[in-house]
């Protein structure tokens, strides 16, 4: 029996009503051998403001439910109480998974996991016997993107969810069928890493926003994350300012029937993207054309950003880790963001148009459903939750394809 301990780690902010649940889920867990830490928070100034007080008592009910469990191994963190809060300068979810992850990291050892869950996210009685499986099996991987599949409310809300989700998957999508490094989607309840790799890369950075997925990328940077696990987290569908973009935000914004922020792109960008990333080789050779060099000028303010990683790196294989480490997930958004209006093509007509090519040729036959008059405002909900089945579907048959192709000598 192997000796591999997991760490769960767990913000709460404002989640006294969640948390009966997801301890219902821990204890559910086939997997026993788990330690469980929690990082309650809120801004220290929060207690003497009337707008958001509340949640600082809130808080407080949390911190005595999670105090009287018995039965779990239990760690609580109070980054809550008066005197202990947030300062103005440092906080927010962020730091709550960092102070909750670097205690883990204290507590464990190299080949012990970390599973960086939500509250109001529900999990199978499988879910962390399956992740430490996937780490045994595949000694490559250092870390985890586990898939999700968002609950729906079963009201006016799941059009907004479903839009966010569907977003979400045909962006990876699009990387996992151009093969890309940085293919993955970062949930932040929804992820898992080793102790060494999460002290390789220094910890997560405790940003305001996108902590999940900056760590996901740092993870791909420095080693081998999977996709794949026979397991899915199934995250609440929440209204949520906490944070500048996520779900939370994009189900505000989107009920104001703004999405800009969550934009549907054309395959021709990822075409694009993967045409560079295909001359990564050529470029340590000689310098040559790329189809992103107008962003690149844009964005790095330089004629060539390769002359600097081609005197550095005096090997190819070298000089090609470097150029992906440069034109990392981060500048692939922005790229598909900068050049989305070059395109006349409406979110839901370039939707159709993937849908229609995984139909045509993309997927197997028990995948395959033709979609028609695909449109976010009229469509059906129920119409909705097909199509984002349907790109479920796929997304997991490419996730296992790519970890098979990658992982599959790591075994053993």
């Amino acid at each position: 029996m192997s000796s591999r301990r997991i760490y769960v780690t767990l913000p709460v902010l404002n989640e006294s009503t969640n948390l009966p649940a997801l301890v219902s889920c821990m204890q559910k867990q086939r997997f026993k051998d788990f330690s469980l830490i929690a990082c309650v928070n809120n801004y220290d100034h929060w207690w003497e403001d009337a707008n958001v007080r509340d949640q600082c008592i809130d808080n407080q009910q949390s911190l005595d439910y999670l105090r009287s469990l018995n039965g779990l191994d239990i760690t609580v963190i109070d980054s809550c109480s008066k005197g202990n809060g947030w300062s103005v300068k440092k906080g927010g979810v962020g730091w709550a998974r960092k102070v909750a992850m670097d205690h883990a990291a204290e507590l464990g050892a190299d080949q012990d996991l970390i599973i960086s869950i939500d509250a109001d996210t529900y999990y199978p009685e499988n879910f962390f016997d399956e992740v430490k499986r996937v780490f045994e099996l595949n000694h490559k991987i250092t870390g985890l993107a586990i898939p999700y599949y968002h609950q729906l409310a079963g009201d006016e809300t799941d059009r907004l969810i479903l839009r966010y989700e569907i977003y979400m998957r045909h962006f990876l999508l699009n990387m996992l069928l151009i093969r890309n490094p940085y293919a993955f989607t970062a949930i932040g309840s929804a992820m898992a890493c080793t102790l060494k790799g999460y002290n390789r890369i220094g910890g997560i950075t405790p940003v305001k926003s996108g902590e999940d997925f900056y760590f996901i990328q740092k993870l791909v940077k420095n080693g081998n994350i999977g996709l794949w696990v026979e397991t899915v987290a199934y995250p609440s569908p929440r209204f949520s300012d906490r944070v500048l973009f996520g779900t939370g935000p994009a189900l505000i914004k989107g009920s104001g029937g703004d999405w800009d922020s969550y934009p549907l792109h054309p395959g021709l960008s990822f075409e694009m993207i993967q045409k560079t990333f295909d001359c990564f080789p050529e470029l340590f050779e000689k310098e040559t054309a790329t189809t992103m060099d107008s962003f690149f000028k844009q964005q790095f303010r330089t004629d060539s950003i390769w002359a600097p990683l081609r005197r550095n790196y005096k090997d190819m294989d070298n000089f090609v880790q470097a150029c992906i480490r440069k034109v990392d997930g981060l500048r692939i958004l922005q790229f598909l963001r900068k050049s989305r209006s070059a395109y006349a093509e409406t979110d839901a007509e370039i939707l159709q148009a993937f849908l229609n090519m995984c139909h045509s040729s993309r997927v197997d036959s028990d995948l395959q459903k033709n979609f028609s008059n695909i449109d976010f405002q009229t469509t059906e909900i129920a119409t909705l939750n097909e199509v984002r089945d349907f790109l479920f579907k796929i997304e997991s048959k490419l996730r296992k394809e790519r970890d098979d192709l990658i992982f599959s000598d790591s075994a053993g």
